[in-house]
Protein backbone atom coordinates (compact mmCIF):
# COMPACT_ATOMS: atom_id res chain seq x y z
CA UNK A 1 0.00 0.00 0.00
CA UNK A 2 1.43 3.44 -0.94
CA UNK A 3 2.54 5.63 1.95
CA UNK A 4 -0.10 8.25 1.19
CA UNK A 5 -2.77 5.49 1.09
CA UNK A 6 -1.79 4.47 4.60
CA UNK A 7 -2.26 8.11 5.55
CA UNK A 8 -5.99 7.68 4.90
CA UNK A 9 -6.27 5.50 7.99
CA UNK A 10 -5.01 8.38 10.11
CA UNK A 11 -7.96 10.02 11.94
CA UNK A 12 -6.39 13.43 11.32
CA UNK A 13 -7.04 12.93 7.61
CA UNK A 14 -10.80 12.91 8.07
CA UNK A 15 -12.88 15.41 6.14
CA UNK A 16 -13.27 17.83 9.06
CA UNK A 17 -9.48 18.22 9.28
CA UNK A 18 -8.97 18.98 5.60
CA UNK A 19 -8.01 22.55 4.68
CA UNK A 20 -11.08 24.70 5.22
CA UNK A 21 -11.33 25.62 1.55
CA UNK A 22 -11.88 22.01 0.55
CA UNK A 23 -14.20 21.31 3.47
CA UNK A 24 -16.57 23.95 2.15
CA UNK A 25 -16.52 22.35 -1.30
CA UNK A 26 -17.05 18.59 -0.94
CA UNK A 27 -17.33 18.23 -4.73
CA UNK A 28 -13.96 19.85 -5.42
CA UNK A 29 -12.70 19.07 -8.92
CA UNK A 30 -9.19 18.57 -10.25
CA UNK A 31 -8.71 22.30 -10.84
CA UNK A 32 -9.61 23.06 -7.22
CA UNK A 33 -7.32 20.36 -5.88
CA UNK A 34 -4.40 21.49 -8.05
CA UNK A 35 -4.97 25.08 -6.90
CA UNK A 36 -4.95 24.14 -3.20
CA UNK A 37 -1.86 21.96 -3.68
CA UNK A 38 -0.05 24.92 -5.20
CA UNK A 39 -0.99 27.02 -2.18
CA UNK A 40 0.32 24.30 0.16
CA UNK A 41 3.56 24.23 -1.86
CA UNK A 42 4.05 27.98 -1.60
CA UNK A 43 3.40 27.92 2.16
CA UNK A 44 5.43 24.73 2.72
CA UNK A 45 2.32 23.42 4.51
CA UNK A 46 3.31 19.76 4.62
CA UNK A 47 0.55 18.39 6.85
CA UNK A 48 -2.18 20.27 5.01
CA UNK A 49 -0.78 19.13 1.67
CA UNK A 50 -0.87 15.53 2.80
CA UNK A 51 -4.52 16.02 3.73
CA UNK A 52 -5.15 17.28 0.20
CA UNK A 53 -3.32 14.21 -1.12
CA UNK A 54 -5.63 12.02 0.92
CA UNK A 55 -8.62 13.83 -0.59
CA UNK A 56 -7.16 13.28 -4.07
CA UNK A 57 -6.77 9.57 -3.38
CA UNK A 58 -10.31 9.14 -2.05
CA UNK A 59 -11.88 11.24 -4.81
CA UNK A 60 -10.36 9.13 -7.57
CA UNK A 61 -8.40 12.05 -9.04
CA UNK A 62 -5.04 10.39 -8.44
CA UNK A 63 -4.54 9.69 -12.14
CA UNK A 64 -5.10 13.28 -13.28
CA UNK A 65 -1.79 14.62 -14.70
CA UNK A 66 -2.33 18.16 -13.39
CA UNK A 67 -3.02 16.92 -9.87
CA UNK A 68 -0.14 14.44 -10.03
CA UNK A 69 2.29 17.13 -11.14
CA UNK A 70 0.96 19.37 -8.37
CA UNK A 71 1.70 16.62 -5.85
CA UNK A 72 5.24 16.17 -7.18
CA UNK A 73 5.79 19.92 -6.88
CA UNK A 74 4.32 19.97 -3.37
CA UNK A 75 6.56 17.19 -2.02
CA UNK A 76 9.62 18.62 -3.79
CA UNK A 77 9.03 22.10 -2.34
CA UNK A 78 8.68 20.51 1.11
CA UNK A 79 12.01 18.73 0.49
CA UNK A 80 10.54 15.25 0.65
CA UNK A 81 12.04 13.92 -2.56
CA UNK A 82 11.26 10.30 -1.65
CA UNK A 83 7.50 10.96 -1.89
CA UNK A 84 7.96 13.32 -4.85
CA UNK A 85 9.79 10.55 -6.70
CA UNK A 86 7.12 7.98 -5.76
CA UNK A 87 4.29 10.13 -7.12
CA UNK A 88 6.35 11.08 -10.18
CA UNK A 89 6.88 7.49 -11.28
CA UNK A 90 3.17 6.75 -10.88
CA UNK A 91 2.40 9.29 -13.63
CA UNK A 92 1.83 7.20 -16.79
CA UNK A 93 2.57 10.02 -19.24
CA UNK A 94 5.26 12.22 -17.71
CA UNK A 95 5.36 15.53 -19.57
CA UNK A 96 7.90 18.36 -19.61
CA UNK A 97 6.34 20.08 -16.59
CA UNK A 98 6.54 16.90 -14.49
CA UNK A 99 10.18 16.27 -15.43
CA UNK A 100 11.12 19.91 -14.82
CA UNK A 101 9.45 19.77 -11.41
CA UNK A 102 11.48 16.73 -10.37
CA UNK A 103 14.75 18.25 -11.60
CA UNK A 104 13.92 21.50 -9.81
CA UNK A 105 13.26 19.57 -6.59
CA UNK A 106 16.67 17.93 -6.70
CA UNK A 107 18.25 21.26 -7.57
CA UNK A 108 16.68 22.98 -4.55
CA UNK A 109 18.33 20.36 -2.32
CA UNK A 110 21.68 20.65 -4.10
CA UNK A 111 21.53 17.02 -5.29
CA UNK A 112 23.38 17.54 -8.55
CA UNK A 113 23.93 13.85 -9.33
CA UNK A 114 20.21 13.12 -8.93
CA UNK A 115 19.17 16.26 -10.85
CA UNK A 116 21.52 15.48 -13.70
CA UNK A 117 20.45 11.82 -13.66
CA UNK A 118 16.79 12.87 -14.01
CA UNK A 119 17.78 15.24 -16.80
CA UNK A 120 19.55 12.47 -18.73
CA UNK A 121 16.60 10.12 -18.20
CA UNK A 122 14.29 12.83 -19.50
CA UNK A 123 16.44 13.04 -22.65
CA UNK A 124 16.35 9.26 -23.11
CA UNK A 125 12.54 9.20 -23.16
CA UNK A 126 12.48 11.92 -25.80
CA UNK A 127 11.28 14.94 -23.79
CA UNK A 128 12.87 18.13 -25.14
CA UNK A 129 13.80 20.54 -22.30
CA UNK A 130 13.02 24.25 -22.31
CA UNK A 131 14.68 27.20 -20.60
CA UNK A 132 12.81 26.51 -17.33
CA UNK A 133 14.25 22.99 -17.17
CA UNK A 134 17.74 24.24 -17.92
CA UNK A 135 17.57 26.85 -15.14
CA UNK A 136 16.90 24.00 -12.68
CA UNK A 137 19.80 21.89 -13.97
CA UNK A 138 22.15 24.87 -13.97
CA UNK A 139 21.05 25.78 -10.42
CA UNK A 140 21.89 22.27 -9.23
CA UNK A 141 25.36 22.58 -10.76
CA UNK A 142 25.81 25.93 -9.02
CA UNK A 143 24.79 24.55 -5.63
CA UNK A 144 27.26 21.67 -5.88
CA UNK A 145 30.04 23.56 -7.64
CA UNK A 146 29.90 21.01 -10.46
CA UNK A 147 31.75 22.91 -13.18
CA UNK A 148 32.22 20.10 -15.69
CA UNK A 149 28.52 19.23 -15.69
CA UNK A 150 27.66 22.92 -15.83
CA UNK A 151 29.88 23.42 -18.87
CA UNK A 152 28.30 20.42 -20.57
CA UNK A 153 24.81 21.76 -19.89
CA UNK A 154 25.81 25.18 -21.23
CA UNK A 155 27.10 23.57 -24.43
CA UNK A 156 23.88 21.54 -24.67
CA UNK A 157 21.81 24.73 -24.42
CA UNK A 158 23.77 26.26 -27.28
CA UNK A 159 23.59 23.07 -29.37
CA UNK A 160 19.80 22.82 -29.09
CA UNK A 161 19.48 26.60 -29.53
CA UNK A 162 17.30 26.80 -26.42
CA UNK A 163 16.20 30.38 -25.85
CA UNK A 164 18.56 32.00 -23.36
CA UNK A 165 16.35 34.57 -21.70
CA UNK A 166 17.42 36.87 -18.89
CA UNK A 167 16.56 34.27 -16.22
CA UNK A 168 18.67 31.55 -17.82
CA UNK A 169 21.51 34.01 -18.52
CA UNK A 170 21.55 35.02 -14.87
CA UNK A 171 21.52 31.37 -13.79
CA UNK A 172 24.57 30.73 -15.99
CA UNK A 173 26.41 33.72 -14.51
CA UNK A 174 25.60 32.43 -11.03
CA UNK A 175 26.69 28.88 -11.91
CA UNK A 176 30.10 29.87 -13.26
CA UNK A 177 30.69 32.18 -10.30
CA UNK A 178 29.76 29.52 -7.74
CA UNK A 179 31.93 26.98 -9.55
CA UNK A 180 34.93 29.27 -9.16
CA UNK A 181 35.05 30.59 -12.76
CA UNK A 182 34.48 34.24 -12.00
CA UNK A 183 36.09 35.38 -15.29
CA UNK A 184 33.59 33.31 -17.30
CA UNK A 185 30.77 34.65 -15.14
CA UNK A 186 31.85 38.21 -15.85
CA UNK A 187 32.14 37.48 -19.57
CA UNK A 188 28.59 36.11 -19.77
CA UNK A 189 27.26 39.01 -17.72
CA UNK A 190 28.83 41.59 -20.03
CA UNK A 191 27.30 39.83 -23.05
CA UNK A 192 23.77 40.07 -21.66
CA UNK A 193 21.84 42.56 -23.83
CA UNK A 194 19.50 43.43 -20.96
CA UNK A 195 20.47 43.36 -17.29
CA UNK A 196 17.74 43.55 -14.69
CA UNK A 197 17.89 43.95 -10.92
CA UNK A 198 18.53 40.25 -10.32
CA UNK A 199 21.31 40.05 -12.91
CA UNK A 200 23.18 43.03 -11.44
CA UNK A 201 22.70 41.73 -7.89
CA UNK A 202 23.95 38.27 -8.90
CA UNK A 203 27.20 39.56 -10.38
CA UNK A 204 27.81 41.94 -7.45
CA UNK A 205 27.37 39.12 -4.92
CA UNK A 206 29.62 36.90 -7.07
CA UNK A 207 32.39 39.49 -7.16
CA UNK A 208 32.04 39.98 -3.41
CA UNK A 209 32.46 36.33 -2.45
CA UNK A 210 35.47 36.09 -4.77
CA UNK A 211 37.08 38.98 -2.89
CA UNK A 212 36.95 41.34 -5.89
CA UNK A 213 35.68 44.30 -3.90
CA UNK A 214 36.76 47.07 -6.27
CA UNK A 215 35.04 45.35 -9.18
CA UNK A 216 31.90 44.84 -7.10
CA UNK A 217 31.83 48.55 -6.24
CA UNK A 218 32.35 49.43 -9.89
CA UNK A 219 29.48 47.14 -10.92
CA UNK A 220 27.27 48.82 -8.34
CA UNK A 221 28.11 52.21 -9.83
CA UNK A 222 27.36 50.95 -13.35
CA UNK A 223 24.05 49.56 -12.11
CA UNK A 224 23.06 53.05 -11.02
CA UNK A 225 24.17 54.51 -14.34
CA UNK A 226 21.93 51.95 -16.08
CA UNK A 227 18.95 53.27 -14.10
CA UNK A 228 18.41 49.88 -12.41
CA UNK A 229 17.43 50.33 -8.78
CA UNK A 230 19.36 48.22 -6.25
CA UNK A 231 17.39 45.95 -3.92
CA UNK A 232 17.89 44.08 -0.66
CA UNK A 233 20.20 41.49 -2.26
CA UNK A 234 22.29 44.12 -4.04
CA UNK A 235 23.18 45.81 -0.77
CA UNK A 236 23.95 42.49 0.93
CA UNK A 237 26.45 41.92 -1.88
CA UNK A 238 28.02 45.37 -1.76
CA UNK A 239 28.33 45.34 2.06
CA UNK A 240 29.84 41.84 1.93
CA UNK A 241 32.35 43.06 -0.66
CA UNK A 242 33.42 45.83 1.70
CA UNK A 243 33.65 43.38 4.61
CA UNK A 244 35.85 40.89 2.74
CA UNK A 245 38.33 43.59 1.78
CA UNK A 246 38.39 45.82 4.86
CA UNK A 247 36.72 48.81 3.17
CA UNK A 248 35.24 50.26 6.34
CA UNK A 249 34.55 53.84 5.20
CA UNK A 250 33.03 52.58 1.96
CA UNK A 251 30.83 50.15 3.89
CA UNK A 252 29.53 52.93 6.11
CA UNK A 253 28.80 55.03 3.05
CA UNK A 254 26.83 52.26 1.35
CA UNK A 255 24.90 51.60 4.58
CA UNK A 256 23.80 55.24 4.61
CA UNK A 257 23.00 55.10 0.89
CA UNK A 258 20.82 52.03 1.42
CA UNK A 259 18.78 53.71 4.14
CA UNK A 260 18.45 56.90 2.07
CA UNK A 261 17.13 54.84 -0.85
CA UNK A 262 14.26 53.63 1.32
CA UNK A 263 15.44 50.06 1.91
CA UNK A 264 14.91 49.03 5.52
CA UNK A 265 17.97 47.14 6.81
CA UNK A 266 17.35 43.44 7.39
CA UNK A 267 19.17 41.00 9.67
CA UNK A 268 21.46 40.14 6.72
CA UNK A 269 22.49 43.77 6.29
CA UNK A 270 23.23 44.15 10.00
CA UNK A 271 25.23 40.94 9.83
CA UNK A 272 27.35 42.32 6.99
CA UNK A 273 28.10 45.51 8.93
CA UNK A 274 29.04 43.59 12.08
CA UNK A 275 31.31 41.39 9.95
CA UNK A 276 32.87 44.47 8.33
CA UNK A 277 33.67 46.07 11.69
CA UNK A 278 34.90 42.88 13.36
CA UNK A 279 37.23 42.01 10.49
CA UNK A 280 38.71 45.50 10.81
CA UNK A 281 39.25 44.92 14.57
CA UNK A 282 36.57 47.50 15.43
CA UNK A 283 34.89 45.01 17.75
CA UNK A 284 33.77 47.58 20.31
CA UNK A 285 32.02 49.57 17.60
CA UNK A 286 30.49 46.38 16.23
CA UNK A 287 29.21 45.48 19.69
CA UNK A 288 27.62 48.91 20.12
CA UNK A 289 26.17 48.67 16.61
CA UNK A 290 24.41 45.44 17.55
CA UNK A 291 22.77 47.22 20.48
CA UNK A 292 21.05 49.58 18.03
CA UNK A 293 19.35 46.80 16.07
CA UNK A 294 15.53 47.01 16.00
CA UNK A 295 15.28 43.22 16.40
CA UNK A 296 17.15 40.53 18.29
CA UNK A 297 20.50 39.52 16.79
CA UNK A 298 20.62 36.03 15.32
CA UNK A 299 23.25 33.36 15.90
CA UNK A 300 25.31 34.51 12.89
CA UNK A 301 25.77 37.98 14.36
CA UNK A 302 26.69 36.71 17.84
CA UNK A 303 29.11 34.22 16.27
CA UNK A 304 30.74 37.00 14.23
CA UNK A 305 31.18 39.05 17.39
CA UNK A 306 32.64 36.07 19.24
CA UNK A 307 35.21 35.50 16.48
CA UNK A 308 36.10 39.19 16.56
CA UNK A 309 36.52 39.09 20.33
CA UNK A 310 38.73 36.02 20.10
CA UNK A 311 41.01 37.60 17.51
CA UNK A 312 41.30 40.77 19.58
CA UNK A 313 41.47 39.00 22.98
CA UNK A 314 38.39 40.76 24.37
CA UNK A 315 37.31 38.30 27.05
CA UNK A 316 34.38 40.12 28.66
CA UNK A 317 32.51 41.02 25.47
CA UNK A 318 33.37 37.62 24.04
CA UNK A 319 31.75 35.85 26.98
CA UNK A 320 28.61 37.96 26.57
CA UNK A 321 28.45 37.06 22.88
CA UNK A 322 29.03 33.38 23.69
CA UNK A 323 26.28 33.38 26.32
CA UNK A 324 23.79 34.76 23.80
CA UNK A 325 25.03 32.38 21.12
CA UNK A 326 24.74 29.27 23.28
CA UNK A 327 21.23 30.32 24.31
CA UNK A 328 20.23 30.38 20.63
CA UNK A 329 22.21 27.31 19.52
CA UNK A 330 22.99 25.16 22.57
CA UNK A 331 23.87 22.09 20.47
CA UNK A 332 26.11 23.65 17.81
CA UNK A 333 29.65 22.31 18.21
CA UNK A 334 31.19 25.24 16.34
CA UNK A 335 30.00 27.65 19.03
CA UNK A 336 31.83 25.72 21.75
CA UNK A 337 34.98 25.59 19.64
CA UNK A 338 34.86 29.37 19.23
CA UNK A 339 34.36 29.87 22.97
CA UNK A 340 37.24 27.49 23.68
CA UNK A 341 39.44 29.46 21.28
CA UNK A 342 38.47 32.68 23.06
CA UNK A 343 39.69 31.26 26.36
CA UNK A 344 42.85 29.89 24.74
CA UNK A 345 43.62 33.33 23.26
CA UNK A 346 43.76 34.86 26.75
CA UNK A 347 45.32 31.79 28.44
CA UNK A 348 42.20 30.94 30.44
CA UNK A 349 42.99 27.21 30.43
CA UNK A 350 40.62 26.20 33.23
CA UNK A 351 37.68 27.84 31.48
CA UNK A 352 38.71 26.18 28.24
CA UNK A 353 38.70 22.80 29.98
CA UNK A 354 35.25 23.58 31.39
CA UNK A 355 33.94 24.15 27.84
CA UNK A 356 35.22 20.73 26.80
CA UNK A 357 33.67 19.12 29.87
CA UNK A 358 30.36 20.84 29.16
CA UNK A 359 30.38 19.48 25.61
CA UNK A 360 31.05 15.97 26.84
CA UNK A 361 28.27 16.15 29.42
CA UNK A 362 25.78 17.40 26.86
CA UNK A 363 26.84 14.79 24.34
CA UNK A 364 27.14 17.49 21.69
CA UNK A 365 27.86 16.40 18.16
CA UNK A 366 28.13 18.99 15.44
CA UNK A 367 27.43 19.05 11.74
CA UNK A 368 30.38 17.18 10.21
CA UNK A 369 32.56 18.99 7.75
CA UNK A 370 31.71 17.80 4.25
CA UNK A 371 33.66 18.67 1.12
CA UNK A 372 32.76 17.76 -2.44
CA UNK A 373 34.79 17.60 -5.62
CA UNK A 374 33.58 16.89 -9.14
CA UNK A 375 35.58 14.36 -11.15
CA UNK A 376 34.54 13.24 -14.63
CA UNK A 377 30.99 14.52 -14.26
CA UNK A 378 30.32 12.94 -10.86
CA UNK A 379 30.34 14.70 -7.49
CA UNK A 380 32.31 12.89 -4.77
CA UNK A 381 31.68 13.85 -1.13
CA UNK A 382 34.17 13.46 1.70
CA UNK A 383 33.54 13.62 5.45
CA UNK A 384 36.23 13.59 8.11
CA UNK A 385 36.87 10.06 9.35
CA UNK A 386 34.72 8.45 6.64
CA UNK A 387 36.83 6.01 4.67
CA UNK A 388 34.02 4.40 2.70
CA UNK A 389 35.24 5.76 -0.65
CA UNK A 390 36.16 2.89 -3.02
CA UNK A 391 39.58 4.47 -3.61
CA UNK A 392 40.31 5.13 0.05
CA UNK A 393 43.63 3.20 -0.06
CA UNK A 394 44.98 5.45 -2.81
CA UNK A 395 43.64 8.57 -1.06
CA UNK A 396 45.46 7.60 2.14
CA UNK A 397 48.69 7.29 0.18
CA UNK A 398 48.29 10.78 -1.31
CA UNK A 399 47.47 12.17 2.16
CA UNK A 400 50.65 10.63 3.51
CA UNK A 401 52.67 12.25 0.73
CA UNK A 402 50.99 15.61 1.40
CA UNK A 403 51.70 15.34 5.13
CA UNK A 404 55.38 14.51 4.59
CA UNK A 405 55.95 17.26 2.05
CA UNK A 406 54.04 19.90 4.07
CA UNK A 407 55.98 18.97 7.22
CA UNK A 408 59.20 19.15 5.21
CA UNK A 409 58.35 22.73 4.30
CA UNK A 410 58.52 23.63 8.00
CA UNK A 411 54.78 23.87 8.69
CA UNK A 412 53.67 23.36 12.29
CA UNK A 413 50.01 22.28 12.64
CA UNK A 414 47.66 24.79 14.25
CA UNK A 415 45.86 22.48 16.70
CA UNK A 416 43.72 25.14 18.40
CA UNK A 417 40.69 24.29 16.25
CA UNK A 418 40.71 20.66 17.41
CA UNK A 419 38.45 20.39 20.44
CA UNK A 420 39.26 16.83 21.51
CA UNK A 421 40.84 15.69 24.74
CA UNK A 422 43.72 13.91 23.02
CA UNK A 423 47.46 14.38 22.67
CA UNK A 424 48.79 17.08 20.36
CA UNK A 425 50.14 14.47 17.94
CA UNK A 426 46.65 12.95 17.61
CA UNK A 427 45.20 16.42 17.07
CA UNK A 428 47.57 16.77 14.12
CA UNK A 429 46.12 13.55 12.73
CA UNK A 430 42.59 14.97 13.05
CA UNK A 431 43.66 18.00 11.01
CA UNK A 432 45.22 15.81 8.30
CA UNK A 433 41.88 14.05 7.87
CA UNK A 434 39.72 17.18 7.53
CA UNK A 435 37.26 16.81 4.67
CA UNK A 436 38.93 19.49 2.53
CA UNK A 437 42.26 17.60 2.77
CA UNK A 438 40.54 14.40 1.60
CA UNK A 439 38.95 16.17 -1.36
CA UNK A 440 42.20 17.89 -2.35
CA UNK A 441 44.04 14.57 -2.08
CA UNK A 442 41.46 12.99 -4.38
CA UNK A 443 41.85 15.88 -6.79
CA UNK A 444 45.63 15.36 -6.87
CA UNK A 445 45.05 11.64 -7.41
CA UNK A 446 42.56 11.95 -10.27
CA UNK A 447 43.63 15.10 -12.16
CA UNK A 448 46.84 16.39 -13.67
CA UNK A 449 48.43 19.83 -13.86
CA UNK A 450 47.63 22.45 -14.98
CA UNK A 451 43.93 21.64 -14.29
CA UNK A 452 42.79 23.51 -11.16
CA UNK A 453 41.44 21.55 -8.21
CA UNK A 454 38.00 22.90 -7.25
CA UNK A 455 36.31 21.90 -4.00
CA UNK A 456 33.19 22.99 -2.09
CA UNK A 457 32.96 22.82 1.72
CA UNK A 458 29.81 23.17 3.83
CA UNK A 459 31.66 24.93 6.67
CA UNK A 460 34.31 27.63 6.95
CA UNK A 461 37.77 26.35 6.08
CA UNK A 462 39.88 26.06 9.25
CA UNK A 463 43.02 28.15 9.69
CA UNK A 464 45.36 25.16 9.48
CA UNK A 465 43.78 23.81 6.29
CA UNK A 466 43.99 27.30 4.82
CA UNK A 467 47.72 27.45 5.52
CA UNK A 468 48.33 23.89 4.32
CA UNK A 469 46.42 24.52 1.07
CA UNK A 470 48.69 27.49 0.37
CA UNK A 471 51.67 25.16 0.77
CA UNK A 472 50.07 22.47 -1.41
CA UNK A 473 49.49 24.99 -4.21
CA UNK A 474 53.21 25.75 -4.19
CA UNK A 475 54.87 22.36 -3.70
CA UNK A 476 52.51 20.55 -6.10
CA UNK A 477 52.32 23.52 -8.51
CA UNK A 478 48.53 23.28 -8.62
CA UNK A 479 45.88 25.99 -8.46
CA UNK A 480 43.32 25.13 -5.77
CA UNK A 481 39.96 26.89 -5.57
CA UNK A 482 38.00 26.43 -2.35
CA UNK A 483 34.40 27.54 -1.90
CA UNK A 484 33.56 27.44 1.78
CA UNK A 485 30.51 28.65 3.66
CA UNK A 486 31.71 32.25 3.59
CA UNK A 487 33.62 32.93 0.37
CA UNK A 488 36.02 31.72 -2.31
CA UNK A 489 39.72 31.16 -1.74
CA UNK A 490 42.00 30.86 -4.77
CA UNK A 491 45.37 29.35 -3.86
CA UNK A 492 48.22 29.90 -6.32
CA UNK A 493 51.95 29.38 -5.73
CA UNK A 494 51.72 29.61 -1.95
CA UNK A 495 49.34 32.57 -1.69
CA UNK A 496 45.58 32.98 -1.34
CA UNK A 497 43.32 35.50 -3.03
CA UNK A 498 41.91 36.51 0.38
CA UNK A 499 45.39 37.80 1.35
CA UNK A 500 44.73 36.08 4.70
CA UNK A 501 41.93 38.57 5.42
CA UNK A 502 39.06 36.16 5.99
Amino acid sequence: MPQYARYLSNPRASSHSLPSYLSRYPSANTFTLAFVLKACSNLLAFEEGQQVHARVFRSGFGSNPYVQTGLVNFYAKCENMALAKKVFYEIPQRNLVAWSTMISGYAMMGSVNEAFGAFREMQRVGIVPDEVTMVSVISACAAAGALDIGRWVHAYIEKLMIEVDIVLSTALVNMYAKCGCIEKAKELFERMPVKDQKAWSTVIVALAVHGLAEEALEAFSRMGESKVKPNHVTFVGILAACAHSGLVSEGRRYWSSMIESGIEPSIEHYGCMVDLLCRASLVGEAYNFVQTMPFSPNAVIWRTLLVGCQKNKMLHKGEIAAEQLLALEPLNTENYILLSNLYASVSQWEKMSHVRKMMKEKGIKGVPGCTSIEIDGFVHEFVMGDWSHPEQKEIRQVLKDISERVSGSGHEPNISDVLHNVADEEKGTYLCEHSERLAIAYGLLKTKAPAPIRIVKNLRICSDCHEVTKIISKIYEREVIVRDRVRFHKFVNGTCSCIDYW
